[in-house]
């Protein structure tokens, strides 16, 4: 079976995360795309499979007689897709040799995807590509990525290539950023990995951003605006006060490259009570540090004005640059080069503006850099995946493991 008939079996799962959940993983749907894939490792003849309480699956192939001392290798890819847009009842299709031109995805509802908001379209004329009726996501982040591992296990054990001891993990929650925090690192057993979630084919990742959440929750005084002359606080305007405190261009929306932002993508509340959700975000861990200082002393400052506990932060990190630990594993990062190279792909190494559950497993003791699942427009309704692409990220994978 090739990639993308496997993927396009996995978009049916409604497999969204959810940061309000309690539960662990966020949404059942999850669940139920894990104990398919653990069926399926199975049923591909995998000697070792398990699915653990909390959902995960993990799979081991064993090394080749005679190649038992070579390394352990990992191939990790998340099975939920992000709340950004909906992830429930996708109908994908595929255009069959684009044209290069404007896409109509939805003509009932009048839906295109045109070259002039996205002029890397052209690149692919040519090709097949998978795309969305312009009413969901497609789930390409991380599906694609679980397809291309699937095909390269079930080439792998139909094939007679030696190999050393493989490893593949489907994780829950990686778009909440949960997806490495119940990771077995000692169970999964590789001595390296790579997580197959990065875009464009050729990607080799070794730096992301250092992470953090920060909820802020602003206490006001709702009375009737009749009588409310120094008496009425109200919460979204000292919400909005906070907002406007920050650096107006240290935004997504004016930032590239290695410039960190801060990113509000959540508000919600009345006079009386509006919280807030900022992700802050930079590569430099001296200026991530600064970044979360500016929030605290800008909530200090609204609390002097307007009394103590009125702007209440929750702060956390979610994860760090793993480019400062993989930067003595230069090793792993070049085999996967190398095996783009190998494949008659020229290989591209940027910084990831975003994070991956190699971010979190590296700093857990299992180096684990990123490269292409060749997903584009992820998040979105106007996702697409070539049909290619997904072919060659198999055969990629299948080198990496070259002895």
């Amino acid at each position: 079976m090739r990639a993308y008939e496997r993927f396009l079996t996995y978009v049916a799962y409604d497999t969204t995360s959810s940061e309000h959940s309690d539960t662990f993983p966020s949404t059942p749907g999850q669940k139920v795309l894990a104990a398919a894939l653990e069926k399926e490792l199975k049923e591909l003849g995998v000697p070792r499979v398990v699915l653990d309480e909390d959902g995960y699956v993990y799979g081991e192939i064993p090394a080749t007689p005679g190649y038992e001392e070579k390394p352990a290798i990992g191939f990790i890819s998340h099975m939920d897709t992000s709340c950004a847009a909906s992830g429930k009842n996708i109908r994908p299709r595929i255009v069959s040799h684009y044209d290069g031109g404007d896409i109509l995805l939805n003509e009932e509802k009048n839906i295109v995807m045109r070259v002039h908001d996205f002029p890397v379209l052209p690149e692919f004329q040519g090709e097949d590509l998978i795309v969305t009726d312009g009413t969901t996501l497609l789930g390409g982040d991380n599906k694609a990525g679980i397809a291309e591992i699937m095909t390269a296990v079930e080439e792998l054990l139909h094939s007679d290539a030696p190999h050393g001891r493989v490893c593949v993990a489907f994780t829950p929650d990686e778009e909440i950023g949960k997806g490495a925090s119940r990771f077995d690192v000692a169970g999964f057993g590789a001595d390296f990995a790579y997580t197959v979630d990065g875009g464009q084919l050729g990607e080799v990742e070794y730096e992301t951003f250092n992470a953090a959440l920060c909820n802020v929750t602003v206490y006001g005084r709702s009375i009737h605006p009749g009588a409310a002359k120094n008496k009425m606080r109200n919460a979204i305007l000292m919400a909005m006060e906070l907002h406007n405190m920050l650096p107006v261009f240290e935004n997504p929306m004016y930032t590239e490259g290695r410039e960190g932002f801060y990113h509000l993508n959540y508000i919600r509340g009345d006079e009386e009570c509006t919280e807030l959700r900022y992700i802050i975000r930079d590569h430099d861990r001296e200026k991530f540090e600064k970044k979360k200082k500016r929030m605290e002393k800008v909530a200090a400052y609204l609390n002097e004005k307007y009394g103590e506990g009125t702007f209440a932060l929750d702060m956390r990190d979610q994860y760090y640059n793993m480019g400062d630990i993989l930067k003595d594993h230069m090793d792993i990062v070049e085999r996967a080069r190398q095996a783009f190279i190998t494949c008659g792909v020229q290989p591209v190494t940027i910084p990831v503006r975003g994070g991956t559950d190699g971010s979190q497993l590296t700093y857990m003791g299992l180096p684990c850099p990123n490269i292409s699942s060749c997903a584009m427009n992820v998040h979105g309704r106007f996702e697409f995946v070539p049909v290619g692409q997904m072919d060659k990220m198999v055969q990629v994978i299948r080198t990496i493991l070259l002895p």
